[in-house]
């Protein structure tokens, strides 16, 4: 049998009791390893965690755990290559999907190291100026925000094991709150090392980071009021989470980000061959290809004018043309697969459903696979659909098919188009492609109430733009409505999840003693 992955708790390496579920390369069907949580005392992890990790970190000023999550960057970059191997293996992903994973938990560390730098010796932060209470200025209330005495459970989703696991624990960490995280099963080879690598470094005070593979049962009813949970997965998951007694009784705080149907939307005054018009079908088609659309952040819908509906099929799908899919170790492949073969189902379902609404323009099907078994790999050509019935399509608007799919939908005008857009009921990130500087600064006001992120694209910022999907650690993401109503990241908003903001009502003298050095 392969290797049982060890589960990292209460300060030691621990394997389940349990035969394990393995972790299968999505391309060859090779077993790699198996993960089991069985037998674990959770109550003791949790204590640990709670108690003497986050102990050892409060101790800590910001600017020394800064320093923690730099040396974490350092242990990580030490192993890359083991990185790309693993993400190859278990992910079926190419190199440059793998560094957007990889690479992207990097950058964020990195990120956060330098933010928590300038925040000095301080071991709390000041939120906004002292309020006077009455006419006399001499008693007054300040507002300060204090690391929560309580521990940060993950429980993160498939398709970014090293990126989702750090884009959450840096603010964390740097907060002064110890990690538990709760990896995807399907891929938690990758989290499981990285975790395993910085414990072995011992960068990190004891009970700071811990790693639980396997299934999540029992997790959830270790938390404590000042514990917070952040979760990344589906909607219904994240309503079994609300619903749980730790969130509806202990009021633990929580941070959801679920489904999103993200848009991309070309301004009605494009023409075709517009420098604008290229940008979007060249964003689209990268959108749907990188990680073979697995991204919460995936364009799944893409808003063009009347007129423009058949050119934007024809330029889209010509670039998808171009995308070689199969085995991500043959360096033709430019697109390798999904994560699993519960996925591959759950795409062909997702797809099945809504070509009962929509047609197909760009036939993911007739992609033939570069050295892979179709009977074995779980892979899937990237493929573009069209509905001509922009309000009648329901699914359309409703349905995430979460891989290389996306729906061309034609609009009338701009209240059309922000009518359909909205439909999404509440998104991640929504893109938008046009010259007028006027028109895009608009648009994106409109569609800020019911977006987390608006991205705009115009021809002076083509060869600068990060990218419709790319989730830069300086911004805001999450969404609401359907999207989950989480914030993350945000540079040092991110902060704000891991500490509890409190009045403080007292002299100018004793605020003044508050009054932390930098």
């Amino acid at each position: 049998m392969t290797e049982l992955l060890s589960n990292f708790v209460a300060g030691r390496w621990q394997l389940g009791t349990g035969a394990g579920t393995p972790l299968f390369d999505p391309v060859l069907g090779t077993e790699l390893a198996r993960v089991d949580a069985t037998g674990l005392d959770l109550a003791a992890a949790f204590a640990f965690a709670r108690e003497q990790g986050g102990a050892a970190l409060r101790a800590m000023s910001y600017a020394q755990r800064a320093q923690l999550l730099a040396d974490i960057g350092k242990v990580l970059h030490a192993h890359r290559d083991d990185y790309d191997a693993i993400s190859t293996a278990n992910s079926g992903t190419v190199k440059n999907d793998t560094a957007v994973d990889v690479d992207g938990g990097l950058f964020t560390l990195g990120t956060y190291a330098k933010l928590g730098a300038g925040l000095g010796d301080r071991r709390f932060l000041l939120d906004g100026e002292p309020a006077r209470l009455g006419k006399d200025p001499l008693f007054q209330s300040q507002h300060v925000l204090v690391p929560t005495q309580g521990v940060a459970l993950f429980i993160n989703a498939f398709n970014f094991p090293s990126w989702g696991l750090w884009e959450k624990a840096a603010p964390a960490l740097l907060s002064g709150v110890p990690v538990i995280v709760k990896p995807a099963t399907a891929t938690a080879w990758l989290t499981q090392r990285m975790v395993q690598d910085v414990v072995k470094a011992g960068v990190l005070p004891a009970g700071a980071l811990s790693v639980i593979c396997g299934s999540s049962a029992g997790l959830m009813d270790q938390l404590q009021p000042f514990d917070v949970v952040s979760f990344t997965g589906s909607a219904d998951t994240a309503a079994v989470i609300r619903s749980h007694p730790a969130v509806a009784q202990r009021s633990v705080r929580v941070n959801i980000e679920a489904d999103s149907i993200n848009s991309a939307l070309l301004l009605e005054s494009e023409a075709p061959g517009s420098e604008a018009f290229e940008l979007l079908a060249k964003e689209v088609a990268r959108e749907m290809t990188v990680k073979s659309g697995q991204k919460c952040t995936a364009i799944r819908r893409v808003f063009v004018p009347q007129g423009l509906y058949a050119h934007a099929a024809e330029a889209i799908g010509a670039r998808l043309a171009k995308t070689t899919v199969g085995n991500p170790r043959n360096e033709t492949v430019r697109m390798g697969s999904l994560v699993s073969r519960a996925q591959l189902n759950a795409v062909r379902e997702g797809l099945a459903r809504l070509q009962t609404q929509a047609t197909v323009l760009h036939d993911g099907a007739k992609h033939a696979l570069v050295d892979a078994d179709p009977a074995v790999a779980c892979c899937v050509g990237p493929t573009l659909l069209g509905t001509q019935d922009a309000d009648g399509a329901g699914l359309v608007h409703d349905t995430e098919v979460f891989g290389p799919v996306a729906t061309l939908v034609p609009y009338r005008d701009a209240a059309h188009a922000l009518a359909l857009v909205r439909r999404g009921q509440g998104s991640l990130v929504a893109s938008l492609y046009g010259s007028d500087p006027g028109a895009l600064g608009r648009t994106a006001l409109e569609l800020a109430s019911s977006h987390g992120r608006v991205h705009v694209i115009s021809p002076d910022v083509a060869a600068l733009h990060t990218g419709h999907g790319n989730v830069m650690p300086q911004s805001l993401h999450g969404g609401p409505g359907r999207a989950g109503g989480g914030e993350e990241l945000g540079g040092l908003k991110a902060l704000n999840f891991y500490h509890r903001r409190a009045a403080v009502q007292a002299s100018t003298a004793v605020l003044s003693s508050l009054n932390p050095p930098a």
